[in-house]
């Protein structure tokens, strides 16, 4: 399964992947309440990219995650908080505890999760008025945007599944995340907010974020390797070796009704 691929490569995924940006943990905390009395459920914590922000806030954390490499890398990380437990198992069939959390979140993760499982067992695993956080990304228009136009040719050479002459969006024009939610009788009220930020990469940092993603570490070897190769010669040749890639984060709080 392409959610289990993450798992082979723990240490890069640590090294490479961006943490959360400040004011979006920020909001999410107050929008959540969020302080040290505060029950937490985190679904899919990876190696702790958004874990930590939370941590800081002395909450109480259970983080349900896939990946044995994952989690061990994650506990390192989180040495330093006593109240989180990073716990290895996946959701879907994970027990619920019977005491409920005041809130349930999921970064850049709740998308792996069956759809028939995730909405109701996340509701279940809450409090009446506790929240469900999701927390989705995407890669859209902006940075260096003409690198990101002349990258389509070689995932057309060299990755099948590649749609002739994709093209990035802008953020404006990305649908919000909601409609699962707002769909849902068990959450009274859904609201999403938005954060966009640059990252300039090296060529080097920027090949190991791909090698972090499920599609590339897909690919048969030699055609990943193409891939990266081409990519890389790209970076150096034609700027200088680094590329400025933007982000869209979308912060989704929903509330869980009454039982």
């Amino acid at each position: 399964m392409l959610r289990e691929t993450f798992n082979e490569a723990a240490d890069l995924y640590d090294r490479a992947r961006p943490r959360y940006p400040g004011p979006l943990v920020r909001e999410l905390a107050r929008a959540t309440a969020l302080g040290p009395e505060t029950r937490v459920l985190e679904i899919g914590p990876g190696t702790g990219q958004l874990t930590v922000g939370l941590a800081e806030f002395g909450c109480h954390i259970t983080a349900v995650e896939l990946g044995d490499a994952m989690a061990t890398v994650a506990r390192k990380r989180l040495r330093a908080y006593p109240r989180v437990n990073v716990q290895t198992a996946d959701f879907e069939t994970w027990r619920l505890p019977t005491a409920l959390f005041d809130l349930v979140v999921s970064a850049t993760a709740f998308h792996w999760i069956d759809p028939a499982v995730r909405v109701v067992k996340g509701a279940r695993a809450l409090r009446p008025g506790g929240h469900l956080a999701l927390i989705g990304t995407d890669h859209v228009a902006g940075g260096t945007e003409e690198f990101f136009t002349l990258a389509q040719n070689c995932y057309e050479r060299w990755d099948p599944a590649t749609p002739p002459g994709l093209r990035l969006r802008p953020a404006a024009e990305i649908p919000p995340g909601t409609d699962e939610l707002t769909a849902s009788p068990l959450f009274d009220e859904v609201v999403a907010t938005r954060h966009t930020r640059d990252i300039t990469y090296t060529t080097d940092q920027y090949i190991d974020v791909l090698l972090t993603y499920s599609g590339h570490r897909a690919l048969a070897e030699t055609a990943r390797q193409g891939l990266l190769d081409c990519l890389r010669r790209l970076i150096d040749t034609r700027y200088e070796g680094r590329v400025t890639k933007r982000y869209l984060h979308e912060l989704i709080v929903a509330t869980r009704g009454a039982m």
